[in-house]
């Protein structure tokens, strides 16, 4: 068998309907194979083994299916493989802001926006003006700072002088100071007040893109509002999933490449950041967040990526989708435990890219014999037996 690829997740809901297609055409089987009603049966209707059907209990609570397997026409036995998993894990992921690099413009006072010089995905640099704010709230913190500083002298020592005097003006100075500094005022800021002033230029905290804004020119604000985001494309984070029995293989610091629709010559490079400890159960994947360098800021959020992750080789379990029942939400494949004897597994399966197969992730052990054609019709006899046991 040649070596197979391992699957993405893009991948996983088309194998998914295919198979579970099959399980659609297994009561119409049955009434086929077991039509006792209709006067005309087919020939392979008719050479199917219905009457000595059986369940065999096994200690365990395993059940066996007792059937004359050379009775039924076009039925073929293969094997669960394994088969060597390559050095590269493929997957899709999306492209977002790497969160450490953006950063948010809010208000800290009370007060009413008086201009606004810049707008959404405009570029700014750092400590650039963007707006400006009007609060009486500077004016009041200004003016406590000026009357604070204006006291900063050791008075001289005599009568009617309270001691410490000097020690409580420079800790009035020193609160101003740092009141002035929650409201968003620099050191410079700070050192350059000549008088109270009720409005301020806020700047911005980082070089980069306005990539939301709230603020309106002449919009009343709070604090807490937020005005403005910035952030920086210098480097991205590509966010995708990979399944459960994949994670051994995946770790932190693992070299990628990413791959876009929008740049199909060029290839960014990163490394694997981040593992989400939170494991999907629907679907068995995870996410892996995987920093990108940008150069040239090509790469924007929401964009789709291939993603190409340099890990060890593994080995995985496979077995041809047409082993594979789809029935009642689950996947089953017909064990061959005797010469003519049967046993209905679950299984949980992951898809391939390589048409025709699936890998097993759990309920079958490499080496097993297992049906690799008619198994739908073996799921049919299979409820059919239940049916007579009941």
């Amino acid at each position: 068998m040649r070596e197979l690829r391992s699957d993405t997740p893009d991948m996983r809901m088309t194998t998914r309907l295919r198979i579970s297609g099959l399980s659609l055409l297994a009561p119409a089987l049955l009434l086929m194979f077991l039509g006792c009603d209709s006067p005309k049966m087919s020939r392979s209707a008719s050479d199917t083994p219905t009457t000595g059907l059986q369940l065999l209990h096994q200690s365990g609570g395993a059940e066996w299916m007792a059937v004359d397997l050379s009775q039924i026409e076009g039925l073929s036995v293969g094997s669960a493989e394994v088969v060597p998993l390559p050095g590269v894990l493929e997957a899709v992921g999306q492209v977002n802001f790497d969160d450490r690099l953006v950063s948010t413009i809010i208000s800290r006072v009370t007060g009413r926006l008086e201009d606004i010089r810049v707008s959404q995905w405009d570029t700014v640099r750092a400590g650039e003006n963007i707006l400006s704010l009007y609060s009486p709230d500077f004016m009041t913190a200004e003016a406590e700072y000026l009357e604070a500083s204006s006291g900063n002298v050791r008075p001289a020592a005599g009568p009617g002088i309270p001691a410490g005097t000097y020690a409580m003006t420079a800790d009035l100075k020193s609160a101003a100071i740092k009141k002035l500094e929650l409201l968003g005022l620099s050191p410079a800021d700070v050192a350059a007040i000549k008088q109270p002033e009720p409005s301020r230029w806020m700047r911005a905290p980082i070089s980069g893109i306005v990539v939301s804004k709230l603020a309106l020119r002449g919009a009343l604000v709070n604090p807490g509002d937020q005005l403005f985001s910035l952030a920086t494309l210098e480097r991205v984070w590509i966010t995708v999933n990979i399944y459960e029995d994949d994670l051994a293989r995946v770790h932190t610091g693992q070299q990628l490449e990413a791959v876009t629709l929008a740049y199909p010559d060029i290839t960014f490079r990163g490394v694997v950041n981040r593992i989400s400890p939170n494991l999907d159960p629907n679907v068995h994947t995870l996410q892996v967040l995987c920093q990108i360098q940008n150069p040239g800021q090509k790469l924007k959020p929401q964009m789709m990526a291939r993603v190409r992750i340099v890990t060890r080789p593994g080995t995985a379990l496979v077995v041809p989708q047409t082993a594979l029942v789809f029935d009642g939400n689950v996947y089953y494949a017909f064990v061959q435990t005797g010469a003519n004897t049967v046993e209905r597994r679950p299984v949980e399966i992951a898809t391939w890219n390589d048409q025709g197969y699936a890998r097993v992730v759990s309920g079958l052990s490499p080496g097993e014999r297992v049906i690799v054609r008619k198994s739908l019709l073996l799921n049919a006899l299979w409820r059919a037996a239940h049916g007579m046991s009941s």
